[in-house]
């Protein structure tokens, strides 16, 4: 039997603390809240009575049961407090030797039976344990911020903490409402250390000035679902708690570069600009702690555009990126879409339903007649589901020619390609554009990994090529990435933005390097996943459950990795690897194992989960 936890006691009463306290005294524990003097004391009782009020203001808890939840709090000054109860959870500042002073003394405090456990997030636990005369009783319970709110817990067991503690704590966990996963000691455990990793290579994009902030966090919102951009994460967790865990995890998890807290955010924290808490981070807030973001001096300017066709549109221009000068768009009226598959499908339809005429060319008549009858079912689907008037329908489909002769792009003002993703043929297809299509015509791309220059100059035209990587579903997906090489025009650019914005979708502006924004920083992420999986460290569904329930993502890895296909993620990597030549963005050998053995995902019935009965 389980033991049953009556009293508990929580040392540190800022945010987490706080938040802690209420989800014992939400389901009936009473706790014993520690801080260091009246003051913050009284800082912690504010931050939980706020907290509360906010739950009653929002009809998530009844006043009764507000007050019955604060009087299961027993707020103290002192650590002498804690004499009696069952278990005490530390959430004070990320500093080893702080909480290895707080164990010893809490040791000498606490009954003998009495669990001692922390909240941290990067420290070992281990050398936390060992200032204590019963390291077999130590143990990390690691809740995500809001406390309340989040529903994962990594328990975190030393080489020496009880199996009887173990179960004691995944049964309160159970209690709580919460979801746990079990696992052993190591730095950064599970979420931060893959979300530490992302986090840091985002700062370094915006670093090297690759895109700008505003666009990095766009990108990964609608290009991947997250819940928030890296850098609004960044400045919500707080650049000192951020710098303190990469710092912890590069020392403490073999030196790897991925963890090596880029220059910027130690120059950040130097200078005081530590995120929300202190009003300015990668954003400026409206005052300290406010998630309020105001204009600073780096916000995006915004330009009216014209079309020819009347539509109103904002370009965005970012300020400080030496590749987006105040241009004007060229109008783009009429558009050729080169491809058969799935995304060239899509894009035939988002310009077709957002007016614009549209040339469709394929290899063949079967071919041309194929992307047809998607099309329209897929329009007769937007029908059905009531997104669109069956007008709206026939407008769209007769403002599409079909065709099998690059001869009728002859007067297109943009044309986009969605070939295959083969150099060599996207090449060829390029230098024909180049003798077809009239000049200033826009020459886009869609290729999601190859590099656009090598596009642009199979042209006697670089400056007018430019990457417009849709994500699919083209329909549903906002995000588009708007890809410039060193030799793209600012008017070409500008167009892009533009028809983004005619489209209703979000243009992010990055340069040709491999990935983008979006797989450059999805990629590694998920690399890294397969090699903690690799190493038995967990297990493929806690490490789904730990990003899904820790980090707020729409998907685990390893689902995300069976649904674009083990071998797209593969090759992405290698690609990744080959251009930036970073150690730690080799492709995991689990990945290449299981590609090796036709483990693709779901489109194979098997990769990291056997799909075939489901």
């Amino acid at each position: 039997m389980a033991r049953e936890f009556t009293s508990v006691g929580v040392v540190g009463l800022g945010t987490m603390g706080a938040g802690i306290v209420e989800v014992f005294a939400r389901n009936g524990i009473d706790v014993v809240a520690v801080e260091i003097s009246e003051a913050a004391l009284e800082r912690g009782r504010a931050t939980l009575t706020g907290s509360t009020d906010r739950a009653v203001a929002k009809g998530k808890l009844a006043e009764a049961d507000r007050d019955a939840l604060l009087g299961r709090v027993n707020f103290q000054v002192g650590l002498a407090a804690l004499h009696s109860v069952d278990l005490v959870i530390e959430a004070v500042p990320e500093h080893l030797d702080l909480k290895q002073r707080l164990f010893a003394e809490l040791d000498r405090v606490c009954k003998p039976e009495a669990i001692l456990a922390t909240n941290t997030s990067s420290l070992s636990v281990t050398e936390i344990s060992v200032a204590t005369t019963r390291p077999n009783q130590v143990i990390g319970i690691h809740f995500f911020n809001p406390a309340p709110v989040m529903k994962l817990v990594e328990v975190i067991r030393t080489v020496v903490t009880s199996a009887e503690v173990v179960a004691d704590v995944e049964a309160l966990c159970a209690r709580l409402g919460k979801v746990d996963v079990t696992i052993n000691d190591r730095a950064g455990f599970i979420a931060n250390a893959l979300l530490f990793g992302y986090l840091n290579h985002a700062v370094s994009i915006f670093e090297a000035r690759y895109a700008t902030r505003e666009d990095i966090d766009a990108a990964m919102k609608l290009g991947c679902g997250l819940p928030m951009g890296p850098l609004a994460l960044m400045d919500l967790i707080g650049l000192d708690t951020a710098y303190e865990i990469l710092d912890t995890m590069y020392r403490r998890g073999g030196r790897d570069r991925r963890h090596a807290p880029v220059p910027l955010i130690k120059q950040m924290v130097t200078a005081g600009l530590l995120g929300r808490k202190s009003g300015r981070g990668f954003y400026t807030y409206e005052r300290p702690g406010s998630p309020r973001v105001v204009p600073d001096e780096q916000t995006p300017a915004a330009t009216e555009a014209a079309l020819a066709d009347g539509a109103r549109v904002i370009a965005k221009v970012g300020i400080g990126n030496a590749r987006s000068e105040l241009a004007s768009p060229a109008v783009v009226t009429k558009v050729g879409i080169v491809g058969s598959g799935t995304m060239a499908t899509g894009i035939i339809e988002v310009f077709a339903r957002s007016g614009y005429e549209v040339v469709s060319v394929t290899r063949g008549v079967e071919k041309s007649a194929t992307v047809c009858e998607a099309v329209k079912t897929s329009l007769n689907k937007g029908v059905v589901r009531g997104k669109l008037s069956e007008a709206e329908r026939d407008a769209a489909l007769g403002r599409v020619t079909w065709s099998a002769t690059l001869e009728h792009l002859a007067d297109v003002d943009l044309v986009v390609e969605a070939v295959v993703e083969e150099l060599s043929v996207k090449k060829a297809l390029f230098a024909s554009l180049d003798e077809v299509c009239k000049p200033g015509v826009v020459l886009a791309t869609t290729t999601s990994s190859l590099p656009v220059i090598d596009l642009a100059m199979a042209t006697q035209r670089p400056a007018d090529v430019i990457g417009l990587h849709f994500f699919n579903p083209a329909p549903v997906m906002s995000l588009v990435e708007i890809v410039q090489t060193i030799r793209t025009s600012a008017e070409t650019t500008a167009t892009a933005r533009a028809v983004c914005a005619a489209l209703g979708k979000t243009g992010v502006v990055c340069g040709d390097r491999s990935g983008f924004v979006v797989n450059a920083l999805l990629f590694p992420y998920l690399n890294d996943a397969v090699k903690m999986l690799e190493a038995s460290y967990s297990t493929a569904d806690d490490i789904d459950h730990a990003m899904k329930l820790g980090c707020g993502y729409p998907m685990g890895p390893f689902e995300l990795l069976d649904v674009v296909g083990l071998d797209v993620a593969l090759a992405i990597q290698r690609e990744l690897y080959l251009e930036l030549r970073e150690p730690g963005f080799a492709p995991a050998p689990l990945l290449e194992h299981l590609v090796t053995a036709g483990y693709l995902g779901r489109k194979s019935g098997r990769g990291f989960r056997d799909h075939t009965n489901r």
